[in-house]
């Protein structure tokens, strides 16, 4: 099994995700929050009450 490192910084509505791959940030609340991972991808996250959500992938690499 290899190894990972992931760490999150909150600063407001904004989140610095840092992983072994590099530095990826997001931003928003509870309810919507748009992504970009350290690879490029961009996510849009909707998240529902009663523990339903929607996820779409923006782009990519």
């Amino acid at each position: 099994m290899g190894w990972s490192y992931r760490k999150s910084i909150k600063v407001g509505p904004l989140r610095l995700n840092l992983s072994r791959r590099g530095v990826g940030h997001s931003w928003g609340n509870r309810l919507f929050r748009v992504t970009r991972a350290a690879d490029g991808r961009r996510t849009l996250t909707v998240n529902l009450p009663g523990g339903f959500h929607w996820r779409r992938t923006l782009g990519g690499r």
